[in-house]
């Protein structure tokens, strides 16, 4: 047990000091992805499988949505503070809405028969029923720019998603491609893409757990702790020793 008391000091030291890497590492891959967001958009890729090398860089995508065919990711706040702030279009006057739904749906790829998901954007709560919108559901083959998005986790305890409602609390890109009869890809429509009485696009931020600033915290200050007791418990004992001389 001493022995194990006496590397406690340095392991706990160690232990932060990896955490401030990993922590550099973080916010360096932070900074790399939303670097990618403002990335000119590249075209679409003939080859499905090279989308994975594409996640959170912007493409362009020409095709038609299929509206008859929606799912809806939420609760959630629109992340567009701006069109909070203004007031006008879909959200308006005295019934701002502070959380609504993300706006799923089928996206047929212009020249094929491929359906990918695409996320048009937040609608208020209020306005989750399409026939509440439908100036904005455009019929017209139209070309969208939109930034490539991997899937999400159950977040642990979280709510499964409500797949007889058709809405998900997370984003199971292969649930929802299965429900939706699309390709396993998943886009979220920029800002450029929102219409009068539509979804208000540009809803995508870069979201990657950053928790190691208290790691470090908990472990230099368990590092600090134990040396104290252990220099404590030293120091005693050099004292008794001494004393008995």
């Amino acid at each position: 047990c001493y022995i194990v008391f006496k590397a406690l000091p340095s392991t706990a030291f160690g232990l932060g000091t990896w955490q401030v890497q990993r922590r550099q590492w973080k916010l360096g891959l932070i900074e790399e992805l939303e670097k990618c967001m403002t990335e000119a958009p590249v075209d679409f890729p003939e080859n499905l499988n090279d989308i994975q090398n594409l996640v959170y860089r912007k493409v362009k995508v020409t095709g038609k949505f299929d509206h008859s065919n929606e799912v809806y990711i939420g609760p959630r706040n629109n992340l567009r503070s701006e069109e909070k702030s203004r007031g006008g279009g879909i959200i308006s006057s005295a019934r701002t809405a502070v959380n609504g739904f993300f706006v799923v749906t089928p996206f047929t790829l212009s020249g094929s028969n491929i359906k990918i998901l695409v996320n048009r954007g937040w609608v208020p709560r209020y306005k989750i029923d399409p026939e509440k919108r439908q100036k904005g559901q455009i019929e017209d083959e139209v070309t969208i720019t939109a930034v490539v998005r991997d899937t999400e986790k159950r977040p642990p305890f979280g709510i499964s998603n409500d797949l007889s409602r058709r809405q998900f609390n997370y984003r199971d890109i292969m649930q929802m491609a299965s429900i939706l009869g699309t390709k396993p890809i998943f886009v979220d429509a920029d800002s450029s893409s929102t219409v009068p009485g539509g979804p208000i696009g540009g809803q995508t931020v870069v979201s990657l757990r950053n928790e190691h600033a208290q790691y470090i915290f908990t472990w230099y200050g368990l590092g600090v702790l134990t040396m104290y007791l252990w220099y404590k418990k030293h120091f005693q004992t050099l004292k008794n020793f001494w004393r008995l001389r």
